[in-house]
């Protein structure tokens, strides 16, 4: 009997989110940096274990937007909250409850849809802490269970499983058992070179990134894929500096990314970079959805 559900991830920008879709996976399908609001995107994870395929929603992290891919983006957030059966609100268990907190809440309040609360990021804090905080979030909402974990580590992926199992119901899958997500190679090669970006870079330029793939193809003889991207930023002061001096950090990047490619494409990968400026692209509506930001 098969049986399937789908488990949306909310919560706050960088709070681990897609490191538990990636844990809970064994695999990267979400890219993560140390910059919030890294993903923009929807992303689907799929993961099935035996009779039962677990669809899990990673989201964008919900903040107060401030212009047209933010609109996006939390537009994105909220809407995966309606098509679920059931949300994972993943928190740092050290911050104070926020708005984002309270409305993911008062939600599962109105429609009665099953909540698992994940404290993260334990391994900055002590028991008392983790006491604390699990004693604040109850007082606000009878969860379906409240798991204390650190995505970045693994643990208590078995725990989260378990206590998802109940959502599940009998239905034919939605997507073949041998694979971990829906997203289309070209789509997962522009978000590896922007994770690329994002770890190389300072702290101003990542918002005002984004990445379009122009050409994907692949040789029929060696079967070497070839990718043509675009970096696009915001400024040409960034140009500069995702360029580096004399093309440096725009060398770093585009190795890092090869290498996670080639992982991800299992053959060898040619990849040709280039830089380009669209001023205040993340204002634009049309800017934004031509970059790949709009809804299905």
């Amino acid at each position: 009997m098969k049986k399937t559900a789908f488990i949306a991830i909310v919560g706050r920008p960088n709070v681990g989110k897609s490191t538990l879709l990636n844990a809970m996976l064994g695999e990267k399908v979400a890219i993560v940096s140390s910059k919030p609001q890294t993903t923009r995107n929807r992303i689907t994870g799929i993961l099935t274990q035996g009779e039962e395929q677990f669809v899990f929603l990673d989201t964008p992290g919900i903040f107060r937007p401030q212009n047209s891919l933010g609109d996006f983006m939390v537009k994105t957030a909220n809407a995966t909250m309606q098509d679920a059966d059931a949300i994972v609100l993943v928190t740092d268990l050290g911050k104070d409850v926020s708005k984002v907190e309270e409305d993911v809440i008062a939600y599962a309040k109105r429609t009665e849809i099953p909540c698992i609360l994940v404290l993260n990021k334990t391994d900055l804090y002590n028991a008392t802490q983790v006491a604390d905080a699990i004693m604040k979030y109850a007082a606000l909402h009878n969860f379906h269970a409240v798991i204390p974990m650190c995505a970045s580590k693994g643990d208590r992926i078995d725990a989260i499983l378990k206590e998802c199992r109940p959502f599940l119901h009998e239905s034919e899958w939605f997507f073949p058992e041998d694979i971990a997500t829906d997203q289309p190679e070209r789509q997962m090669a522009a978000e590896i070179i922007r994770e690329k970006v994002l770890r190389t870079t300072n702290k101003e330029i990542p918002h005002g990134v984004a990445v379009v793939i122009q050409k994907f193809t692949e040789d029929p003889k060696t079967g070497m894929v070839s990718i043509h991207a675009e970096i696009y930023c915001e400024k040409a002061s960034h140009k500069g500096i995702i360029l580096g001096k004399g093309g440096e950090s725009l060398r770093r990047i585009g190795t890092y990314a090869r290498q996670d490619l080639e992982g991800l494409l299992g053959t060898k990968v040619f990849l040709d970079l280039w830089v380009r400026v669209k001023e205040n692209w993340r204002e634009s509506l049309a800017s934004v959805q031509n970059f790949g930001y709009k809804d299905d």
